[in-house]
């Protein structure tokens, strides 16, 4: 009987090494729970200033000490990663080329996350910025910086922005023509018909009148506008959802059908219908709208979960009616179908990126400035009034987000999240949009990334 001589194993590529920045926090922890099981990657350096925190993080989730050193110097946090450990670091000056394949940036400071980034790239080393008040500011800039280091850039998964450009990449990809994109808000309305009342996390409110409005009707605005009455005391719309709607124009092209967005409170089986063209029943003036919506549901019906949509026409009766025999979501005139993907997972996701990020075949997609994320004015802010983003929701008190197409706006009007740590150099008025003259103190790094974000747009228009 001829032998056979066994082939001998490929080596095991060595681990992708991760620096993480902003490693405390909830994003981080995700994150670092799920790297924790990956063979692929692990956590090189952990940047964060509060490094008791996390420590103890580290703790809790099960990271043998043993693996990882808090280290005061460069040469001590290069020694700890060649040996196969974790440097934990509280100064991003202590973070060496060498000790890493990839940054994930999760600081959610618009100040810290541009200057990590902008070190990681002059270190030819990957990123994948998490933090989208970075993105929405000066991601066009840091994308092609990162172009022309041969390095790649690239929005997180996990966080809606890239879970929704994924989702809208597979429908561009089999053809479907789009009408709308978006997701729905942080928190669900969970409606109890049996007690009338509607909870919105901790805060609850009497609104019986939602049972009559469960569904649609036919009168699809009258429906929303009486279900946005009832709700009337809940805050619905927050900053970090204009945040992510500017990351997903950056790379798709699409804005805000108006500029403050229409957030109906609607249902994921009605999404198709809502987001129509005007003229045929639904709320949008123009196709290739972006959207929030908050979701309305029933105490035993499951989230949406922050999760994603793509709204899309629909190209064959016959395809369709099949479809929504299945169970899809079709428009009750057949027009349109609804696309969704009801989840984002954080941190448990962003593995997926970072893999991407280090794949020579993939070809990043280019971000451009085709919308502006500004500040309008709720109320007369006199001059000296300090503008500053505070917030699980990261808003400026004071200061409504909007989000604009690019060709609606002025040259001077300042990014929403420049404004923050800036103070009023003269009085607005309620209602006007913020420009770069009003303001004192303002990054002017990043203002120069945000103009030069801006020319690269115009130029590739």
């Amino acid at each position: 009987m001829e032998s056979v001589t066994p082939v001998p194993a490929a080596p095991a590529a060595a681990p992708i090494t991760v620096a993480l920045t902003g490693a405390s926090g909830g994003f981080g922890r995700t994150f670092l729970a799920q790297l924790k099981k990956l063979p692929t990657m692990r956590p090189s350096v952990l940047v964060d200033l509060n490094l008791e925190a996390l420590s103890t993080m580290l703790d809790s989730l099960g990271y043998d000490r043993a693996t990882w050193h808090v280290c005061a110097s460069r040469d001590q946090a290069d020694a700890v990663v060649a040996s196969g450990r974790t440097a934990l670091v509280a100064d991003i000056e202590l973070l060496s080329a060498a000790s890493y394949d990839v940054l994930v940036e999760a600081t959610g400071s618009t100040r810290a996350g541009f200057a990590f980034a902008c070190r990681a790239i002059a270190q030819e080393r990957h990123v994948i910025m998490v933090s989208k008040e970075v993105e929405s500011l000066a991601g066009v800039y840091l994308a092609d910086l990162a172009k022309q280091s041969g390095v790649s850039y690239l929005p997180g998964m996990g966080d809606q922005p890239a879970n929704l450009l994924a989702l809208l990449a597979w429908v561009q990809a089999v053809g479907l023509e789009v009408v709308a994109v978006g997701k729905s808000s942080e928190y669900d309305l969970n409606f109890d018909p049996d007690s009338g009342l509607v909870r919105q996390v901790s805060e609850t409110a009497h609104a019986p009148e939602l049972q009559g409005l469960l569904c649609l009707g036919s009168d699809v605005s009258a429906t929303l506008a009486a279900r946005a009455h009832a709700v009337r005391s809940f805050k619905r719309a927050a900053a970090a959802d204009y945040c992510e709607m500017a990351v997903v124009s950056q790379y798709s092209g699409y804005h805000p059908d108006v500029e403050a967005m229409h957030y109906p409170v609607a249902r994921p089986n009605e999404l198709a219908d809502i987001y129509a063209l005007r003229e045929h029943g639904g709320i949008l003036s123009s196709e290739g709208a972006t959207d929030v919506f908050s979701m309305l549901r029933l105490p035993n019906e499951a989230s949406f979960a922050g999760g994603v949509f793509v709204v899309v026409k629909t190209n064959d009766e016959q395809t369709w009616s099949i479809l929504r025999d299945k169970g899809h979501v079709v428009s009750r005139d057949g027009r349109c179908a609804c696309i969704f993907s009801p989840y984002h997972f954080m941190g448990v996701e962003t593995p997926l990126s970072v893999l991407a990020s280090v794949d020579p075949h993939r070809v990043p997609k280019e971000p451009r400035q085709y919308s502006t994320l500004a500040g309008r004015a709720e109320i007369d802010l006199p001059a000296g009034t300090e503008l500053r983003v505070a917030g699980h929701h990261h808003e400026i008190a004071g200061v409504a987000p909007v989000l604009c197409a690019a060709s609606d706006v002025t040259d001077d009007v300042a990014p929403f999240y420049l404004l923050d740590r800036t103070t009023l150099a003269r009085p607005v008025a309620a209602g006007e949009l913020i420009s770069i003259n009003d303001v004192a103190g303002f990054g002017a790094e990043l203002w120069e990334a945000f103009q030069s974000g801006r020319a690269l747009s115009t130029v590739t228009a």
